[in-house]
């Protein structure tokens, strides 16, 4: 009995010894907070490596800082798309959009006509995304990019979404259409549109530089079209590919507003 019982207390100091690893290894996969996040960047390149990233991504990627700062905006995000769609577009500048939307279709004709004979997404979509995510060009962002999406993918709340992102940046960087110094959106978005790393890699087009007009507009009518965007359809019949590209529902309503409204003219 007292070697039976000795046996299943090795068995049991085993198990729980075993268990501890378990949860050492789980909880050195993601943090929430900056304590882990060097740790956590040294097994990340070793996936990021077995994903294709080279040399100069996986540099980036050791450079990378955590971004408190985008944390703080992550954890915002939700309340900016709260309330009516009234509300949401005249914090946002709706009127404001529709009318210098409207100027820059004209100014721009040449370029929007090329893009809708090209991929069949009319001027006025295009003209409110462009004009909601940075006004214009006016506001493409200052947070280090590789920082903040590799941040975002340490991150516990949406580790899974965002590793695929981080990983996609440091193929960018590998590319050279992104760059260790490149700057966006507080949350990892790039450029005119805004677009997150691993949809520029999917859907980006000529250089991929999104920081250029023509290229981050023609990118974006590619991802529309790309999640179903009919020529023809209608805004209310194109609601599933704005969705595609933001799942706030009052964007998507405010999109369509401001795209029918300069459309319109």
């Amino acid at each position: 009995m007292a070697c039976f019982a000795t046996g299943k207390l090795i068995a049991a100091a085993s198990a729980v010894a075993s268990c501890l690893l378990t949860c050492v290894a789980q909880a050195a996969s993601c943090g929430n907070g900056a304590a882990g996040f060097e740790q956590w960047k040294v097994g990340f390149a070793e996936e990021a490596g077995a994903a294709g990233v080279k040399k100069k991504g996986l540099a980036a990627l050791a450079g990378a800082k955590y971004a408190a700062g985008t944390i703080q905006a992550d954890r915002a995000a939700k309340k900016a798309f709260s309330g009516s769609v009234d509300d949401f577009m005249r914090r946002r500048g709706g009127s404001a959009i529709i009318s210098k939307g409207r100027s820059l279709k004209k100014a721009n004709a040449a370029l929007f006509d090329k893009v809708e004979r090209n991929y069949g997404v009319p001027p006025g979509v295009l003209l409110a995304i462009w004009g909601m995510e940075t006004g214009f060009g006016a506001s493409m962002g200052n947070q280090n990019t590789v920082s903040a999406i590799v941040t975002l993918a340490y991150d516990c709340r949406r580790q899974q979404f965002f590793v695929p992102h981080a990983i996609a940046a440091l193929k960018l960087v590998d590319s050279g259409a992104l760059s260790v110094s490149s700057v966006g959106a507080m949350t990892g978005e790039i450029g005119h549109t805004q677009f997150l790393p691993g949809n520029i890699l999917k859907y980006g087009v000529g250089s991929r530089n999104l920081r250029d007009k023509n290229t981050a507009l023609m990118s974006t009518a590619n991802f529309l079209r790309a999640h179903g965007w009919r020529a023809g359809g209608g805004y209310q019949g194109n609601m599933g590919a704005i969705a595609a590209w933001n799942s706030a529902g009052v964007y998507q309503q405010a999109i369509a507003r401001i795209g029918a409204a300069i459309d319109g003219n």
